[in-house]
């Protein structure tokens, strides 16, 4: 079973917060200086839910992750791991929290088993204890058969797995897994899921992970966006895909001069606010089919291609940030009304 924030048991004057979420932000900030990485973040991860941490570069989802992993100290508010400050108490936060950082951290001329043990010897694991426990967390990645090869042997999705079972040596109720599908083949990545879904349904783990890619994201119970150090969008997929409603109507043009015409066009005669994404034109609207049929028939030869979806999750950043979740600038996507 899963650790749960201890109250009784720990040492004096260690404060526990009274109502207790796996991981708790509390008005989180950081400044590098030159750089407000973290701008005031508060949400909560719910017990034994997947909860994806999504932003491009430069967003402050890696500087969020050091601060959770007590590898960084937050010069402004505060962040609880099972109702500890990870600021002020990172030891006790520690023993709650499991951690895959993106690199590698196996030792390949060991073997499996080996690089569990002094895992578990860095948690304060020895003898029967540690034996057991590496025996289970290598059945539950479904790696008992090689727990006496060499790391070096194993398959790039086999030693992830072998990462998964290093954080999980200790009994976290909190799993920490910084872009864990980096590498991996799809078949990789399935099983990767498989595994975090898993702990969260049979044994109440609580699972934070950090990704780019938004297809992994709609395997997440609930979602936080992060542009520019800031909180933008927060739910779960269907939720926040649902806050767009109706389709995304797109059209492209011969250039983003003309995409510029078109766009003033349609908010002037549709009452509608486009978005202009390099040479195309993208809208919000009911039943977009007959709206595409409109706009081709109101402007002959504005268009020169269309097509219309149901709501994405890189369309609900696009409607939260103004620009493409890869794009570093900004501006190269905004709405028609605000370019010059």
């Amino acid at each position: 079973m899963h650790r749960t924030a201890p109250v009784a048991n720990e040492p004096a004057g260690v404060p526990v917060r009274s109502a207790v979420s796996p991981i708790s932000l509390d008005q989180l900030s950081h400044d590098y200086g030159t750089r407000l990485a973290l701008d005031h973040l508060s949400f909560d991860v719910r017990p034994a839910e997947i909860f994806g941490l999504l932003g491009p570069n430069g967003s402050g989802k890696t500087t969020l992750f050091r601060i959770l992993s007590t590898l960084m100290v937050p010069t402004g508010g505060h962040a609880y791991i099972s109702g500890y400050d990870v600021a002020t108490h990172p030891t006790q936060a520690r023993q709650q929290t499991g951690i895959v950082f993106q690199a590698s951290s196996l030792d390949v001329k060991l073997t499996v088993a080996e690089n569990l043990m002094h895992q578990g010897h860095l948690y304060g694991l020895s003898g029967r204890e540690l034996q057991t426990r590496s025996k289970e967390v290598l059945a539950r990645v479904g790696l008992s058969d090689r727990s006496g090869d060499l790391a070096e042997t194993l398959s790039g999705g086999q030693k992830r797995r072998v990462e998964l079972a290093k954080g999980l040596i200790h009994s976290p109720s909190v799993l920490l897994l910084d872009e864990p599908s980096t590498g991996l083949d799809p078949g990789a990545r399935i099983d990767l899921w498989h595994y975090l879904r898993l702990l969260r349904d049979e044994q109440g783990v609580t699972v934070l992970v950090t990704t780019h890619l938004m297809e992994e994201a709609e395997h997440c119970d609930r979602l936080a966006f992060l542009n520019t150090g800031r909180l933008v969008a927060l739910g779960s997929p269907a939720e926040l895909k649902a806050q767009i409603g109706g389709d995304i109507v797109q059209f492209e043009t011969a250039s983003p001069e003309a995409a510029q015409q078109l766009a003033a066009a349609l908010e002037q005669r549709f009452r509608v606010t486009p978005v202009i994404v390099e040479n195309a034109v993208r809208v919000e609207r009911e039943q977009g089919h007959r709206f595409l049929t409109e706009v081709v028939e109101a402007f002959p030869g504005a268009v020169e291609g269309v097509s219309v979806a149901k709501p994405s999750l890189e369309d609900v950043f696009i409607q939260r940030t103004g620009h493409r979740f890869w794009m570093d600038d900004p501006a190269a996507t905004k709405p028609a009304k605000e370019r010059h």
